[in-house]
């Protein structure tokens, strides 16, 4: 028995504790004499540990304290040894600090104050949610869909205190849709990401100028002063909170090219029913099945593709044009230079200036109202695909978790698995150590 608790402590190597006695039992809490009576996904490891060392205070993290009292026994759910649920069971003491007042419950090294789990299990507990949903790691453990939550929201908050904030010089704004059901304040929220590692750093219910003002008191005047750059759609509220602010006169603002090219998409389908849906049923059955081939990018179409496109266009000149504006458009925006892009952009307005039909029209007016945004991508090209790319993020994991209730603990799970995506072995032993080492971080 004492070579098998020498080993158990070697295994579980919880620093400053040994392993004194260890049993099983069933799921009742009756202690097995046999563990082949019971079956295995019933069966549980229970092991006692006892204090090598002295008590350290849970307020300050000094050790040697005088000891006030001892507590009941309480259980941990630990990590699975051998595919057996297994539960630490420890005695915690109170002690009498010499330098915090009051008697404090001990700071234990494998848990934190009023947990039911230990810090590694709730990590790797972490590390199984971050690719399957909730509730399938907590059937896979027979927990409860709360325990999981609530032990992977521990961990996550765990993390975010231990890293160091990036510097923060190139922001994305972008909005998000809760959709219809939930009961939110609001139906949209605004996230403010970090271009420069694609994680997000702030969101905020609401899409208004006030929303951006409330990103903006968080931050200092030294962190307004690294920022070069905020990347945004072609939303003015989002705009004028950053151009009103006197302490980011020195950013530029640059536009989406992707919500700039959805400008011009919007002309072309409102032509299309026009020229085809709202003319007749033989220019509709002509029309019909069409739409992709006006948005695709003209690089991306088969030899087929390209020859029913250039009938459909052969119908309208105005089509044909708008077609053409908005090809030249995608050119534009892949320009290296401002004036490579203020040249192609003045010969785009020129086409469009005469306003004769109302996408065209609104179209000249959009371009022209976001010219100076606009020029600001060849200055500076700030990676806006990321912005998307955080959208399409959030969409997985909510998909992945049918839904969230707590977007804060959202919130951190997106940042998580972009500033710190498990996709190594040394990355997920990062990870686990950070449970190792909460309480000398603590101390």
């Amino acid at each position: 028995m004492k070579q098998r608790n020498i080993s158990l402590t070697q295994i579980f190597g919880i620093e400053g504790w040994k392993i004194s006695r260890s049993w099983f039992e069933n799921e009742a809490k009756v202690r097995l004499l046999r563990k082949h009576s019971c079956p295995r996904h019933l069966l549980c490891l229970v092991v006692v540990l006892e204090r090598e060392c002295a008590p350290r205070c849970s307020r300050c993290g000094r050790a040697r304290q005088k000891v006030y009292e001892h507590t009941k026994t309480r259980r941990w759910r630990d990590q699975p040894v051998g595919g057996l649920r297994t539960w630490i069971e420890a005695t915690p003491v109170r002690v009498e600090c010499t330098h915090c007042s009051g008697a404090l419950v001990e700071a234990l090294p494998f848990a934190d104050p009023l947990a039911r789990k230990t810090r590694r299990f709730e990590h790797q507990l972490t590390v199984e949610s971050s690719a399957a949903s909730v509730a399938h790691t907590a059937s896979m453990h027979g927990l409860s869909w709360g325990s999981v939550q609530r032990a992977e929201h521990a961990s996550l908050l765990r993390w975010e205190a231990s890293r160091t904030e990036p510097l923060l010089r190139l922001v994305g704004i972008d909005e998000k849709y809760l959709g219809r059901r939930g009961k939110w304040p609001e139906r949209f929220v605004t996230i403010v990401s970090n271009l420069a590692t694609g994680e997000p750093v702030w969101w905020g219910f609401g899409r208004r100028e006030e929303t951006v003002k409330r990103w903006l008191s968080t931050l200092t005047d030294k962190q307004k002063a690294d920022i070069v750059v905020v990347a945004m759609d072609m939303h003015d509220p989002f705009r004028l909170a950053i151009e009103k602010d006197p302490k980011l006169a020195h950013v530029k603002v640059a536009h989406d090219p992707f919500h700039v090219t959805k400008r011009a998409n919007q002309a072309i389908e409102e032509l299309r029913r026009q020229v085809f849906f709202r003319a007749g049923k033989e220019r509709r059955a002509v029309g019909r099945g069409a739409r992709w081939l006006f948005l695709k990018a003209e690089e991306k179409l088969s030899p087929k593709q390209k020859e029913h496109l250039g009938g459909l266009l052969r119908y309208n000149k105005v089509l044909a044009r708008a077609y053409q504006v908005k090809e030249e458009l995608r050119h534009v925006l892949r320009s290296t230079t401002r004036e490579d892009m203020d040249a192609g952009l003045k010969h785009i307005l020129r086409r469009i200036q005469l306003k004769r039909h109302t996408p065209l029209r609104a179209l000249h007016d959009s371009l022209r109202k976001h010219r100076g945004p606009i020029l600001a991508l060849a200055e500076h090209r700030p990676p806006t695909g990321r912005i998307e790319a955080l959208n399409n993020n959030w969409e997985t994991l909510v998909r992945r978790g049918r839904g969230y209730r707590n977007l804060q603990y959202l919130f951190l799970k997106l940042r998580f698995s972009i500033a710190y995506p498990i996709r190594s072995h040394g990355a997920i032993g990062r990870f686990l150590a950070l449970a190792e080492t909460a309480l000398d971080a603590a101390a």
